[in-house]
C-alpha cells in the first residue's frame, strides 16, 4: 500500500505550482533576489492576514526569534523564561542573543506554557518571556501580560492563522515565526518573519536584520544578515492566499481524527477554551510506564506499515546535551518530561483524505494491540 506521509509537501506544491512558476519568472526578470517588490508585497499581505501591522521578512524562524528578543532589549546578563517542551530553536535564540534560558513546565493537557510557573520564575535579571504557541494553538499570553510588564516575545512558528479570543499572535506585542517548508505556511526552503504592533520594534528588527543599517553603508547597530529573498516571497504569497482554506481543512481533519480515535487507548489533544486551533500537528499520547518504550514500539509499527507518524519532541530542552549546562536535572519539569515519553504526531495536512485517516487509525489500533 502507498505510504501516508506526516506532511505532504508534494500535494501542497501542486496547488500553487503555476502561480509559483510565474512568480519565479518575475523575480528572475527583475533580478530582485534579496528583498524587492515580492518581499514587500508579502510583508503587507501577511500583515493584513494577521492583523499585526508591521511585518519584517527574515531568513528563518530561529533568526526571527533572536531578532525579536534583541529588539526588546534581551542581551548578555539577561534571562528569558520559556517552556521546557519546545523545539530547541526557542532556547537557541536566547543563547544567541547572549542571555540565559530559564525553563518552566507545561500544562499537562494542552502542553502550553504553565503561566503561573512562568510568572513565578521572573527575577530581577528577567528581560522577556517567550511563550510558545505549540502544535497550532495559542498560549494564554493574556495571563502573562496580567502578571508582568516585561516584554513578551511570542514563538508563533506553529500557529499561522490561529486565534485566541478572535485575535492572532502578536497583536499585542511582537511575534516571531518560521516558514520552514512543513509549517502551515511553508516556503521552499528556510524563511521567517517578525510581526509587531509596535512600529519602533519592527524598525529595530529590520535594522538588525540588515547588518544594522537601513541605508547602504550606514550601520546604526551591530546586526546580522537575515533577509527574506524574493523567490521565497513568491511561494509564501501563493500559499498565504490559500491559508485560511488550508487551516479549515486541517480543522476538519482533526475533527475526523477525534471521532475515529474514540475508544482507542490514546489520549486525544485538548484545545484551550478561547482558541481556534490550526492543527499544525495532531498529537496524541500513548499511555506508558514513564519511559518511551511503548510509544516507540507503536511508532515503529506505524512507520513499518507506511504511516509517517513522528514525535514532537522526544526530549525537553533541559535533557538535550546542548543545554545540560543550564543545571536542570531529570525530574525538574515532570509534565514536560512525561509528555516527551508518550506523545505521538499523526499525519495531518490540508490534502489528507478521510480514507487515509481511516487507514492511519486502523494501523494505530493494530499497533496498540
Amino acid at each position: 500500500m502507498s505510504k501516508i506521509p506526516l506532511v505532504d509537501l508534494a500535494a501542497a506544491h501542486a496547488e500553487v505550482a503555476e502561480e509559483v512558476e510565474a512568480g519565479f519568472k518575475r523575480v528572475i526578470a527583475d533580478t530582485a533576489f534579496v528583498g524587492g517588490a515580492e518581499v514587500a508585497a508579502f510583508e503587507a499581505e501577511y500583515a493584513g492576514f494577521t492583523g499585526v501591522p508591521h511585518v519584517v521578512g527574515v531568513a528563518n524562524g530561529t533568526d526571527a526569534l533572536e531578532l525579536a528578543l534583541r529588539a526588546v532589549g534581551v542581551g548578555p546578563g539577561g534571562e528569558v523564561v520559556l517552556p521546557a517542551n519546545t523545539f530547541v530553536a526557542t532556547a537557541e535564540a536566547v543563547a544567541r542573543a547572549g542571555a540565559r534560558t530559564v525553563l518552566v513546565d507545561c500544562d499537562p493537557q494542552t502542553y502550553l506554557i504553565d503561566t503561573a510557573a512562568a510568572l513565578a520564575a521572573i527575577t530581577p535579571a528577567t528581560r522577556a518571556l517567550a511563550p510558545v504557541h505549540l502544535y497550532g494553538q495559542l498560549a494564554p499570553v493574556e495571563a502573562l501580560r496580567a502578571g508582568t510588564d516585561l516584554p513578551i516575545v511570542e514563538d508563533g512558528a506553529q500557529s499561522q492563522g490561529a486565534t485566541r479570543h478572535g485575535r492572532q499572535a502578536g497583536t499585542g506585542g511582537i511575534v516571531a515565526t518560521s516558514f520552514y517548508p512543513g509549517k502551515n505556511l511553508g516556503a521552499y526552503g528556510d524563511a521567517g518573519a517578525v510581526a509587531s504592533a509596535d512600529a519602533g520594534l519592527a524598525r529595530t528588527v529590520r535594522t538588525l536584520a540588515s547588518h544594522g543599517g537601513l541605508a547602504k553603508y550606514m550601520h546604526e547597530l551591530i546586526g546580522m544578515n537575515s533577509r527574506l529573498d524574493g523567490l521565497q516571497a513568491v511561494v509564501l504569497r501563493a500559499k498565504l492566499a490559500r491559508l485560511a482554506r488550508a487551516n479549515a481543512a486541517r480543522r476538519a481533519a482533526a475533527a475526523r481524527y477525534d471521532t475515529l480515535l474514540a475508544g482507542l487507548d490514546v489520549v486525544r489533544p485538548v484545545t484551550l477554551a478561547g482558541n481556534e486551533h490550526v492543527w499544525h500537528l495532531y498529537v496524541v499520547r500513548i499511555p506508558g510506564d514513564g519511559t518511551p518504550a511503548r510509544r516507540d514500539e507503536v511508532l515503529g509499527r506505524l512507520n513499518a506499515a507506511g504511516i509517517g507518524a513522528g514525535i514532537h519532541y522526544p526530549y525537553p530542552v533541559h535533557l538535550t546535551p546542548a543545554f545540560a549546562g543550564l543545571g536542570y536535572g531529570r525530574g525538574a519539569f515532570p509534565h514536560a518530561e512525561r509528555a516527551a515519553t508518550e506523545i505521538l504526531s499523526l499525519p495531518i495536512y490540508p490534502q489528507i483524505t478521510p480514507a487515509q485517516q481511516e487507514r492511519v487509525v486502523t494501523e494505530l489500533a493494530t499497533a496498540l494491540r
